[in-house]
């Protein structure tokens, strides 16, 4: 098939022996296109938008794919201050893959930018390239030409391309069928210099020699145009020969559903039982509202701070810390290869670091859509220096709880205090035959029941629900959130006393707070089992108690208190187990009968956001407790 083929619109050839097809750097769906171009067209000539000085350095890093690498080419301000531009050798940026594609074919490369000694950068937001799987490209591009920047007249831009332009003509005469990956800002001015025949200004003396660079794994965000992980999985289909067409997007679910897998096993380790409430139902959810985030910013791909700030929004902290940890993986850069005797560098947003140690401003020359800051509030886990620090300034006799933790249980536990007078109301109730009184309404069930098994159904009598009203409260709650509860896992047990008439008197057994500060003065701990006395008032310590010493677990010693200390006759037990024989026993030793009301009633994400509280060195930490408190 001929180069003129190559699209149905002839906007795009330039001559009978030239395309132009306008690429949008830093995007994997347009690197699909050019490879799908360059390997089922004829095709004798590659040219490219890059300097001839770069071609064996960056050809020599294609070949080390995937391990990811930097051409820079040093270069010098108008103020003359030391900077420097490079090209990334990412296999997801559409001119690294026309290189990648020609080598492989043995199509000729032409390098035809025009060297300089200061590179000018062009910041332009264009379209999602996502929308060339429906859109013709010739339509794309057509969209986006009212809305690409000029050059200006007489600068280093407008030079570059009208040298590029003369390039082209000089590429015709050798070759007979030449794809030029032109950037999709340019390709208009190009094609004017080229059909006129523009005058050019010959290249520049390059500063010095390019280099080329290892990139350390904490810099491949700065440098990679996908997210490493997506950038990960092409690499991975390609070396197994799979599809990659939608993999810009199929790739975010696999990051998510990675990211979630990685959390489960880190959660396995600390608690036993804790709920896993990112369920599929969540993740449905999840998906919903990233793709309407990503609507309102007229983008059809989520990019990585829309994907943490959902995750952040409906799962929590730990769990986008996660997704953002995830995201940055790229297992391919620690392979063996000839990078690892190359020095290593650090990238930022338009900043790099050299072997030295010096920061120089850097322009890359394959830019899509311009890297911006955006902020989302995180908290990761402390560093070991920083909590070994807090551990030995900690006070042993100051401790006190988190204010608004205390609002969240307290309000949960009238919650479920209210639930199980609604339970113990229902078992009291009964059913009547109507005389004069609807009472509490009709029971339709019993009166259908009747009516079938009535032998005179001449006389069908309806009958009414009568519910009295509860007498008493209940006043002890005991919650287990896991059965059995390891003692050495929950070595904490203590009893606090209510602060004030609105807090209940708290007795529990957790993991202890000292092996996990997450801030000065701060510690964080997991409930096992909790009893919650309400109204509060002063009871002997349940653990120090010889009077329970009968008791052979956390949980028999724990429901003995409340039997014990309840002045009401029903003790309600929230268990993500039925109630034991056991635990009946210890009730009627008491006098009191047990209330059960199941753990999975109530939503997974509250169970465990619930579990986990907070220990403050003294009353002074919460007037700073907030900023390292994750809510």
């Amino acid at each position: 098939m001929t180069l003129a083929a190559l699209t149905p619109d002839r906007i795009f050839a330039l001559s009978s022996h030239i395309h132009v097809l306008p690429v949008v750097h830093g995007s994997g769906d347009m690197a699909h296109i050019v490879r799908e171009i360059i390997v089922s067209r004829h095709i004798d000539c590659v040219a490219l938008p890059l300097p001839p000085s770069v071609q064996p350095l960056v050809e020599e890093g294609i070949d080390q794919l995937p391990v990811i690498s930097l051409v820079v080419l040093p270069e010098q301000n108008d103020d003359e201050t030391s900077s420097c531009s490079y090209v990334p050798i990412d296999p997801c940026q559409p001119v690294i893959m026309g290189i990648r594609s020609a080598m492989s074919e043995g199509i000729s490369r032409a390098y035809v930018d025009r060297e300089v000694q200061h590179y000018h950068s062009v910041s332009w937001v264009g379209p999602d390239p996502y929308t060339l799987k429906t859109v013709p490209l010739a339509a794309f591009s057509a969209v986006t030409m009212p809305f690409l920047p000029p050059p200006q007249d007489q600068s280093s831009r407008w030079e570059r391309i009208r040298w590029m332009a003369f390039r082209l003509h000089e590429l015709e005469l050798d070759f007979s069928a030449v794809l030029f990956l032109c950037p999709m800002t340019d390709w208009p001015w190009l094609r004017q210099a080229y059909h006129e025949r523009m005058p050019y200004i010959p290249p520049e003396q390059r500063m010095g020699l390019p280099e080329w660079w290892k990139v350390e794994s904490a810099s491949l965000y700065f440098v990679l145009s996908e997210l490493p992980y997506v950038t990960q999985l092409y690499e991975k289909r390609r070396q197994e020969a799979r599809a990659d067409t939608h993999l810009a997007i199929v790739g975010m679910k696999e990051l998510v559903l990675e990211a979630r897998a990685q959390w489960m096993a880190s959660r396995s380790t600390t608690i036993a039982q804790e709920t896993n409430w990112v369920t599929p139902q969540l993740l449905q959810r999840y998906f919903q509202y990233v793709r309407n985030l990503t609507l309102l910013e007229h983008r059809l791909k989520p990019d990585l701070y829309t994907l943490v700030l959902a995750a952040k929004q409906m799962a929590g902290d730990e769990f986008a810390l996660r997704l953002l940890e995830t995201a940055k993986t790229y297992d391919y850069q620690t392979q063996p290869s000839v990078l690892d005797t190359r020095p290593a560098v650090l990238l930022g947003i338009g900043e790099l670091q050299d072997p030295d140690g010096n920061i120089l401003p850097a322009v890359n020359r394959l830019q899509g859509d311009p890297l911006v800051w955006r902020r989302v509030t995180l908290r990761p886990d402390p560093p070991r220096p920083k909590t070994q620090s807090w551990a030995q300034q900690w006070n042993p006799y100051r401790q006190c709880s988190w204010p608004p933790e205390d609002q969240r249980i307290e309000s949960f536990a009238a919650h479920v205090r209210q639930h199980s007078r609604q339970i113990l109301g229902a078992d009291l109730g009964r059913i009547e035959r109507f005389t004069n009184s609807l009472e509490d309404g009709i029971d339709l069930r019993a009166t259908l029941r009747q009516w079938a098994i009535s032998p005179n159904r001449s006389v069908r009598d309806v009958h009414v629900k009568v519910v009295p009203p509860v007498r008493g409260t209940i006043e002890a709650l005991v919650f287990f959130f896991e059965v059995p509860a390891d003692p050495q896992t929950f070595s904490w047990q203590t009893t606090w006393y209510a602060e004030h008439q609105e807090e209940s008197t708290l007795s529990f057994y957790a993991t202890p707070f000292t092996t996990n500060l997450v801030g000065p003065g701060i510690g964080e701990a997991c409930y096992g089992g909790a009893l919650f006395l309400y109204p509060p008032r002063l009871i002997p310590d349940i653990w120090e108690n010889p009077a329970f010493d009968f008791a052979t677990s956390l949980e028999e010693r724990l429901l003995a208190g409340a039997c014990a200390y309840s002045q009401e006759p029903f003790v309600a037990v929230v268990s993500p187990v039925p109630l034991t024989s056991v635990w009946r026993k210890i009730a009627n030793r008491f006098g009191r009968k047990l209330l059960p009301i199941p753990l999975h009633r109530f939503s997974g994400q509250t169970v465990a956001r619930l579990r986990r509280f907070h220990v403050l060195n003294g009353h002074d930490i919460r007037s700073y407790a907030a900023k390292f408190i994750r809510e």
